[in-house]
């Protein structure tokens, strides 16, 4: 009976020595501090602890370390620490040995992998580094996530365009993901659209899409937004189209030159079969149900529809434009008025880059609920415009 005890003791602590002794090697110490993965994982962690504050590596650290090996001759980790040093010390030779061997005697260790990715680099092998990226994503749970902003910046690179698109069409999360670290900047549009493979993507954007193509937005640069929106949605509008998708049959190319419709606390809007547009005002809180960014050229112009359903209370509804860099307003129509009138006119002026047109609903002050249809949705250019 005790030595089955004594036996369940052990395997309870090596299993424990195991699960924690990389990631929380003080937790592990307290199971058994002798062990030498705890004594190697103790002292690495303590070797980057004083890397972080600039500060000399205790000797007792390292010879804690080198006392473990002597009880673990194939453990990576003195490997490790010898090539850290030979980096300190300038000597990138000794370095990458070092860390070839800790590869070798542990193909699986993340920190081998890494140091070798981070030397490759710094020597200019793009490589090799690359492969070793590409191992890491895949080894660690957390490894394109954390890995994408190191990818990215080293996509800036040109000379290593070629490399890098093998290892994105190798590893797909790892191109969105670091594509996606991209978009964050609206300068990398080139280049993202460079590297990214759209063919991924015929039936959706491209996760990174809607980050880029808001910052490009924001930054008012409405011209390059059309032209990544056209390549990422893999279209080609008919020549003369004022606004897209004026039927509500085109839910695949994504905003801000398509619908943006809403589901939320406001409302409801939906595309419906026969080219219709429901919406579903709850009446409680002012907020857009519809919205599309335009590009239309100086001039007069006019938008027409038809509205079948709950057309007393429309009034809650308005349609509005704006100009994108200026908020100025070109047009605000309660969509009441839609049934009775040949449509809204309107005017760009020569100054407005770009338009903001949206369906917003207008709590009233006894909140009610609108349900009603919107088709035959039509923008023409009035006549003597060119």
């Amino acid at each position: 009976m005790v030595l089955a005890l004594l036996a369940a003791v052990q395997v309870v602590r090596t299993a424990v020595v195991a699960r924690y002794a990389a990631t929380s090697p003080t937790l592990a110490a307290r199971i058994w501090p002798s062990h030498p993965s705890v004594e190697l994982w103790l002292g690495l962690t303590e070797i980057g602890s004083a890397m972080n504050k600039r500060q000399p590596v205790p000797p007792t650290v390292v010879e804690r370390i080198m006392d473990a090996a002597k009880k673990a001759p194939l453990a990576p980790q003195p490997f490790l620490v010898r090539g850290v040093q030979a980096q300190i010390a300038g000597d990138e030779k000794l370095a990458e040995r070092a860390f070839q061997a800790a590869r070798l005697r542990d193909g699986r260790s993340v920190p081998a992998r890494y140091f070798l990715a981070e030397h490759y680099f710094r020597a200019g092998d793009a490589s090799a580094g690359l492969r070793e990226i590409a191992i890491l994503a895949r080894r660690v749970p957390t490894g394109v996530a954390s890995l994408a902003p190191y990818v990215a910046a080293f996509a800036k690179d040109p000379r290593q365009r070629v490399r890098l698109k093998a290892l994105f069409r190798s590893d797909p999360q790892l191109e969105d993901a670091a594509l996606q670290t991209l978009a964050g900047d609206p300068k990398n549009a080139d280049l993202i659209l460079s590297l990214a493979d759209l063919g991924r993507f015929r039936d959706r954007a491209p996760p990174w899409s809607v980050p880029l193509l808001s910052g490009l937005v924001r930054d008012g640069q409405y011209g390059k937004a059309h032209d990544v929106w056209l390549r990422v949605a893999r279209i080609r509008p008919a020549p003369g189209t004022l606004i897209f998708d004026p039927a509500f049959v085109d839910e695949r190319t994504p905003p801000p030159f398509n619908w943006d419709l809403t589901s939320s606390t406001i409302g409801l809007a939906e595309r419906q079969s026969g080219g219709r547009l429901h919406v579903l005002f709850y009446g409680q809180e002012d907020g857009p149900l519809a919205r599309q960014l335009l590009l239309l050229p100086p001039g007069a112009y006019r938008l027409s529809m038809q509205v079948s359903g709950d057309a007393a209370r429309a009034k809650s509804l308005v349609w509005s434009l704006t100009c994108a860099n200026s908020n100025a307003t070109l047009m605000r129509s309660p969509l009441d008025a839609a049934a009775a009138a040949k449509g809204w006119p309107f005017a760009v002026p020569p100054n407005c880059l770009a338009q903001k047109l949206e369906l917003l609903g207008v709590a009233p002050d006894l909140p009610e609920q609108v349900d009603l249809t919107i088709g035959r949705l039509r923008l023409t250019r009035e006549a003597g415009n060119g």
